[in-house]
């Protein structure tokens, strides 16, 4: 069975939502073509195309694809720009449509939960309901909550529900950091979301979080941002200096394997190599649909690699994000 861990999902209800109470929190919806762009605070996300609400187009694809199935996930920019009141409003209609659309199409849809994480006590009600009562597979949360890392006192009770519930988390870039430097040549997305993704997950190992919370399942998007080319660097931090040591019990790369990482790698040498460091069985397939920086064939690069054994292509293409899942 194909999987595809990493497929965006946003509800017509949702952009509605957006556009009738955005505007006191500095977030709209434009229209100034055929598909909607969700706007927040002067930054577009989108556009929001029909592959995105409707399922048909999107079965359409998958087959094309030869996917079997799709992990559906909100994306950028979240619900944390809200005040925490709209936030789990927007939360709650996002899961109950979601929950709706997996339902209709359970042999080919599955579902990762969004959390007003702007209020952390509604977050974790959220995400328990979503989990017990909705039936959705873990949830999807930002790089940073408004500008708090990951280890933010404030945010591990959160993290600490999502392990009692054994609701893997899915980490995807947001509010990259560095974000001025890199406006031109859309280098936010080039080189800030995997700079993003490296710190986020540098933060949950420096920060003690994946050693308090050792059943934590954490997967990283666009193939683990620059960790996995950084984590030498990393080891080297801790090694020469005492202020990165922390609580921290082993060297950064031990915790290399604690993350799972998507396929989006955008480049054949550097898959390869993410392989061959992490092992395929840390390895699930993504496409980011249905960006342009995403792949609309997410399989054929794994199944192109030479040589790579046919259980770990296997694992790759479906076996680990099953598993990660329990789907």
């Amino acid at each position: 069975m194909i999987i595809d861990l990493h497929a965006h999902y946003v509800p017509r209800s949702f952009l509605e939502a957006i556009e009738k109470h955005g505007a006191p929190h500095g977030a709209s919806l434009r229209r100034d073509g055929a598909d909607p762009t969700i706007v927040v605070g002067g930054r577009p996300y989108g556009p929001i195309t029909r592959h995105y609400y409707e399922t048909r187009p999107r079965l359409a694809d998958m087959d094309k694809a030869r996917v079997d199935m799709q992990v559906l996930s909100l994306n950028p920019p979240m619900v944390y720009w809200a005040d925490a009141e709209l936030g789990i409003r927007l939360a709650r209609l996002y899961n109950d449509e979601l929950a709706a659309t997996v339902a209709a199409r359970p042999d080919r849809l599955a579902g990762l939960a969004t959390v007003p994480l702007q209020d952390i006590p509604a977050a974790a009600q959220e995400l328990e309901r979503a989990v017990r009562e909705l039936g959705l597979k873990g949830v999807y949360i930002g790089s940073n909550i408004g500008g708090k890392d990951l280890d933010h006192p404030d945010l591990f009770p959160f993290l600490a529900k999502a392990e009692a519930l054994r609701a893997p988390v899915f980490l995807h870039p947001i509010d990259v950091l560095g974000v001025e430097r890199l406006r031109s040549y859309y280098l936010h997305n080039g080189l800030g979301n995997p700079y993003e993704t490296a710190l986020a997950a540098a933060r949950l190992i420096f920060g003690g979080v994946l050693d308090r919370l050792p059943r934590l399942q954490v997967c990283l998007a666009h193939a683990g941002g620059a960790l996995p080319y950084l984590f030498g660097r990393l080891d080297r931090v801790y090694r020469v200096r005492k202020e990165a040591r922390g609580t921290l019990r082993r060297a950064p790369s031990a915790y290399l394997r604690r993350f799972t990482y998507d396929t989006i790698a955008h480049s054949e040498q550097a898959l390869r190599y993410l392989i061959s460091v992490m092992g395929a069985d840390r390895v699930a397939l993504g496409s980011d649909y249905r960006f342009d920086m995403g792949l609309l064939d997410p399989a054929g690069p794994v199944r192109a690699l030479r040589p790579l054994a046919r259980a770990d292509r296997d694992a790759i293409l479906g076996g680990v994000a099953a598993k990660l899942l329990k789907l």
